[in-house]
């Protein structure tokens, strides 16, 4: 990547002077500098100005439509298509009649999909990964970006077949075949095909579903709207209105999910209204499953998207990617809690020797595996229980919790803890890593905090007394 644009912070009028030596070449191929490119590609608007002397042909409807550019089909196809090329090295051909996906939205989707699985496996980029994306649309852009991004394999299905077509051929331009597979679909299929394609199991499912139940809702919609949403002027029925709408479309996939379970590891859609997430979290709740995770896309200051995932597996995602809406929403809505600052203590001894205490007295439970960084000064552990409680140890006593081997034992929680040095105290973390009971995570951080007070230069104290 030879470098990144500067933001202007109106795209319709002012930006500030132009660079004229930077270009664009896409994104770096080691996979590290790769995903620090993207966490901060649109972290600032892209400058319109830099964008048109980058690109010829963006430049050409630039300086005709500076006034009224997204109110142009034309001009958002092109900034879709300069942004894809020169922001990700891709090439993109669309046709008039079917939606252009707007970059930045789905760039937020992939990005939480990254903190996603990153934070719910011990294996972090060294793993396989292969996705599914439900409605892949004639861009198949989730799929293109997502292996632009990541070392990752999709599966991109569709039930309309000239964007079939086109998602086809922007896959074969951009000589992805051998890790896109474009898959034909009816609507009456399933939506998760894993038995039809003879696949065991997958990361991630993904889906934008069409947000309306009827063409009058998606006419009313846009009528309450300053002004037409662009992509409605290019779309297909096909792409914007299901039966049901878009709770009943991820309701499906839901259905489905309770079949399939920890086949695939993470079930994620799009939401394009709130009362849309609410309603679906609701749904999670009836079938009792604890594990999932809600956010909000935010870009620009009209634009506001919502998304879900839910998983069967153990491991909880950070609280970042779990509890991703900042706007006012209901408690229900959230999940529960995967990380705390347990305790702040006074710094009165050397850091070392309150870390060496702390970390003995952990490694004194009853875990599975135990392994403690001393240079981070954080450890990670797993327990077949709650093993800091006297119930566990009286049990143990009694026989009740018989020693088997290691790798026989079923992990029911699982932690990380961090200490973190300030200029005058000490404070304690806990990231909930494994398990599914909330409870159990309250009861462990109780037993920190107390561990970690009853550790307060003990030396210190006896002089005292």
């Amino acid at each position: 990547m030879g470098g990144k644009r500067k933001a202007s912070q109106d795209l319709r009028g002012h930006s500030p002077p132009v660079d004229q030596t930077l270009t664009l070449e896409g994104p770096p191929e080691d996979a590290k500098s790769r995903d620090s490119h993207f966490a901060e590609l649109y972290s600032k608007a892209p400058d319109f100005q830099q964008l048109a002397l980058q690109d010829a042909d963006f430049a050409r409807l630039w300086k005709k439509h500076k006034t009224d550019f997204f109110n142009d089909p034309e001009c958002v196809m092109q900034l879709t298509k300069s942004l894809l090329k020169l922001d990700f090295g891709l090439k993109l051909e669309l046709p008039d009649d079917r939606l252009c996906p707007p970059v930045l939205n789905r760039h937020n989707y992939l990005m939480w999909l990254k903190g996603l699985l990153d934070s719910t496996s011990y294996e972090k980029q060294d793993r396989k990964i292969v996705g599914l994306d439900i409605g892949t649309g004639a861009s198949c852009i989730y799929p293109l970006m997502g292996c632009t991004e990541r070392d990752w394999d999709f599966i991109a299905t569709d039930i309309d077949p000239k964007s079939l077509e086109y998602a086809r051929k922007n896959v074969a331009l951009n000589g992805l075949d051998n890790r896109i597979k474009v898959v034909e679909r009816k609507p009456t299929d399933a939506l998760i095909p894993l038995d039809d394609l003879n696949v065991n199991s997958i990361s991630f499912t993904m889906s934008n579903p069409p947000f309306y139940k009827s063409e009058e809702e998606l006419l009313e919609s846009a009528k309450q709207k300053s002004r037409p949403p662009f992509t409605a002027c290019t779309g297909a029925k096909v792409e914007m209105v299901t039966d049901g709408g878009e709770v009943e479309f991820v309701d499906r996939m839901l259905k489905e999910s309770l079949a399939l379970q920890e086949r695939v590891q993470w079930y994620t859609s799009m939401f394009g209204f709130l009362t849309s997430l609410i309603e679906f979290v609701d749904k999670l709740r009836e079938h009792k499953i604890d594990n999932y995770a809600v956010t909000e896309f935010i870009q620009g200051s009209k634009t506001r998207r919502w998304a879900v995932a839910w998983s069967f597996g153990n491991m909880r995602p950070a609280q970042s990617v779990a509890r991703g809406i900042k706007t006012a929403v209901s408690k229900n809505v959230l999940p529960e809690i995967t990380e705390e600052r347990v305790v702040d203590i006074p710094l009165q001894e050397k850091i070392g020797d309150f870390a060496d205490r702390f970390r003995s007295e952990l490694e004194k439970l009853d875990l599975i595996t135990w392994e403690w960084d001393t240079e981070r000064l954080e450890g990670i552990g797993r327990a077949a229980g709650r093993v800091w409680a006297r119930a566990w140890r009286r049990r143990k006593q009694r026989g009740g919790a018989e020693d088997q081997k290691v790798v026989d034992v079923k992990c029911e929680f699982a932690f990380k803890v961090s200490i973190r040095v300030g200029k005058d105290d000490v404070a304690v973390h806990c990231r909930w890593l494994e398990g599914h009971n909330p409870v159990t995570f309250e009861s462990f951080r109780g037993y920190l905090k107390k561990t970690a007070r009853s550790n307060i230069n003990p030396q210190s104290t006896e002089n005292k007394a």
